[in-house]
């Protein structure tokens, strides 16, 4: 353990629900003590141990996410998005379909689930290759204040029907083709999730590359204005 990692020394469960709300006791390299709020939606004993195994070094490529974002890529190669109202934030936003992964759920069966709920597409069952890509890390959602860690899947997608959401969920879907992702982004005055402004950047600059790589092999000559 690095000597100026902070020691901890309790866990307290502060307001049980779906999102545990928990007050956590460290131990500063200088001796002094501090208590930092997070939440997780894990119980006690198993939110303890994860953060005893982060700090063992065995939490750095966690195996099993707890929820998965997918980029869902269309026949047409197209990216199909969302519009989602989250409560948290009173408003519509932008984003990938996600999910949280139910116990014993593979990856694929969990993938399927919540795009044909939120969606009404699923894993194209056409594909010549895998058509799943999974990231190989999975990554946090806001480590600032919890532990949520997500799989970003890439998933070539096909249309199933009409989308099943479920309770409360309010969602819209739309298209977006490579070419119009600039504009997108540019244009959109809906809030936005990180990873589908992250992803979508990397889109538009991968774009702009092609486009130079373009010119490059083939540069504008005067007699393309003749």
């Amino acid at each position: 353990m690095n000597g100026n990692t902070p020691e901890l020394l309790d866990v307290k469960l502060v307001s049980p629900g779906w999102i545990n709300k928990y007050l956590l006791t460290y131990r500063l390299p200088d001796g002094s003590t501090v208590e930092y709020e997070s939440m997780s939606r894990k119980g006690l004993a198993e939110y303890r141990s994860r953060l005893e195994g982060n700090a063992a070094g065995c939490g750095g490529r966690p195996e099993n996410a707890d929820a998965v974002c997918i980029v869902p890529v269309l026949p047409d190669d197209s990216l199909l998005l969302i519009r989602e109202f989250r409560y948290p934030v009173n408003a519509w936003v932008v984003a990938f379909p996600a999910g949280l992964m139910e116990p014993g759920e593979t990856l694929r069966e969990c993938v399927d689930r919540e795009l044909v709920e939120e969606t009404g597409y699923r894993v194209r069952k056409d594909f010549d290759g895998d058509p799943l890509i999974r990231l190989p890390q999975s990554g946090f959602s806001s480590v600032g204040m919890s532990d949520e860690n997500v799989s970003v899947v890439i998933a070539y997608v096909e249309h199933a029907g009409e989308a099943t959401p479920q309770g409360a969920e309010l969602i819209e879907t739309f298209a977006l083709q490579r070419n119009d992702v600039g504009r997108f982004l540019d244009e959109n005055t809906d809030l936005i999730g990180t990873r589908a402004q992250l992803l979508l950047e990397a889109v538009r600059r991968t774009n702009v590359l092609k486009k130079r790589l373009a010119l490059q092999d083939n540069p504008i000559t005067s007699a393309d204005f003749a």
